[in-house]
């Protein structure tokens, strides 16, 4: 589902989790392991997940820690009770630049395929090390890989093969570069065409 709120495009514009499409299935599958292997050995007792669309993330945060709070955050307050509706979770439309979360409450912060549709995303990042008392988790499509990936696919070729909604482009390099402005970089991954990254307050 996509849907644009106070200009940002929310939602799948391509449904990654469930294509059928077997080069794209074999790349979510790198994705989805450099998740898990980014997520804390020891149980955290509140999960925020920013941007947290139809769940899937944060089901599989559940599944392996059944007893932390999860708390899903979605900026469209139409996506936010349909996905709560579909999973259970408990979702609340807020912006990714504006949370109401105390600072340091939240042991786990996921923020994946979120950041690059912001205006302003050192705004979200600065939220994100606000709240955060544990390890922050977050991703995005490594460009130019991206871009050309989806040119390869036959996608978006008017735009260059840049996904609806993308607005912020980093390379590996510069999106660690970017976190490490607010927050201490543990460990990066690099699963094709992603950069995924674990970081903490310093």
């Amino acid at each position: 589902m996509v849907t644009v709120d106070r200009g940002v495009v929310v939602g799948n514009t391509y449904d990654k989790y469930g294509t059928k499409n077997p080069v794209a299935r074999v790349l979510m599958g790198g994705f989805l392991r450099a998740f898990e292997a980014a997520l804390p050995l020891v149980a955290p007792d509140v999960v925020l997940e920013i941007g947290a669309g139809e769940g899937r993330l944060l089901e599989r945060v559940r599944a392996r820690h059944p007893a932390a709070r999860c708390l899903a955050v979605e900026l469209s307050p139409r996506l936010a009770a349909t996905a709560r509706d579909a999973t259970g979770l408990p979702y609340v439309a807020q912006s990714a630049e504006a949370l109401g979360v105390r600072d340091r409450s939240i042991d786990l912060v996921i923020a994946c395929e979120v950041l690059e549709h912001l205006p302003d995303p050192d705004r979200a990042l600065a939220e994100i090390a606000r709240v955060a008392r544990g390890p922050v988790v977050l991703s995005v499509p490594r460009e130019p890989v991206w871009r050309a990936l989806n040119v390869a696919r036959g996608a978006y070729w008017r735009d260059l093969g840049n996904t609806p909604g993308h607005v912020q482009h980093w390379s590996r390099r510069g999106f660690v570069a970017f976190v490490a402005q607010r927050l201490r970089v543990v460990r990066v991954w690099a699963p094709l065409p992603w950069t995924l990254v674990v970081a903490e307050r310093r």
